[in-house]
């Protein structure tokens, strides 16, 4: 699976739940562009890389996709960046290769391209065009090795036996513990909090912005119970969020969050 396929497969997704009329995404025969067209272009680097632009037709932006009275153009680079950051982060859970975006810009229309697609809402349609320039990285040589005297060989003393944790699953907790392995239980991710006045609370309307404590670069929290089980950043993946794990908690502590269950 390469980047543009995470990505198609992304931004199918997101356009249809961020757009007005919840719009399909297909792939489709190439057509020009109209006039005022634009395009955005990542600049992507890691074990893949290269650059990836995306191309709009200039009637893209003069219809209300992204709500009555908004910045269309603005609209547009925000969705197209959170597509391309969301499409890295597919493909490091899919296929384990590791890129990032390091630019993000607006750029004039490209004439070569490598992939069309037509958005459709309804009875009306419009071109969006992609020029996929990102490839894998190669591989370095492998250094060469350095001819080493041979040295006597010695028989490897054992290594000591494995000392048993007190943390570890069953059979080491309690007895009949293994019993409760196949219990389910609810997870939930918890991406911030915040204390509010009720006067404030009951004030809230359609529109409202009730923000967090928590920064949008900050891991979230995977809560079992009571208890923070795990933390990460949050990955799409076939259009489902998802969860890519950075930090798990000691196994006494994830046990502790079960006990408070029971």
């Amino acid at each position: 699976m390469t980047y543009f396929d995470c990505w198609s497969s992304v931004a199918a997704a997101l356009f249809s739940q961020a757009l007005a009329g919840e719009p399909e995404f297909t792939e489709s025969l190439p057509k020009p562009l109209g006039e005022g067209a634009c395009g955005f272009a990542a600049t992507i680097s890691g074990d893949v890389e290269g650059r990836f632009t995306v191309m709009l037709d200039g009637a893209v932006l003069e219809a209300p996709l992204m709500g009555e009275g908004a910045d269309q153009k603005a609209g547009w680079n925000e969705l197209l960046r959170e597509a391309a950051n969301s499409a890295a982060g597919d493909l490091y859970a899919k296929e384990g290769k590791k890129c990032q975006i390091t630019i993000f810009e607006e750029v004039a229309c490209e004439r070569q391209i490598t992939n069309s697609f037509q958005l459709r809402a309804g009875d009306r349609s419009w071109t969006i065009l992609v020029r996929d320039e990102v490839r894998a990285v190669a591989a370095p040589p492998p250094a060469p090795s350095k001819t080493q005297p041979k040295a006597e060989a010695k028989p490897a003393a054992a290594p000591p036996p494995p000392a048993e944790s007190k943390d570890s699953l069953p059979g080491q907790i309690s007895p009949g513990f293994e019993l409760l392995l196949d219990v389910e239980l609810e997870a939930s991710l918890r991406f911030g909090s915040r204390e509010m006045p009720l006067g404030e609370i009951l004030e809230l309307g359609p529109g409202d912005v009730v923000e967090l404590d928590r920064h949008i670069t900050d891991p979230v929290d995977l809560i079992v119970g009571d208890k923070i089980v795990a933390r990460g950043e949050v990955v799409l993946v076939n259009g489902n969020f998802g969860l890519k794990v950075s930090e798990v908690a000691e196994p006494k502590k994830r046990l502790e969050s079960i006990r408070c269950l029971f």
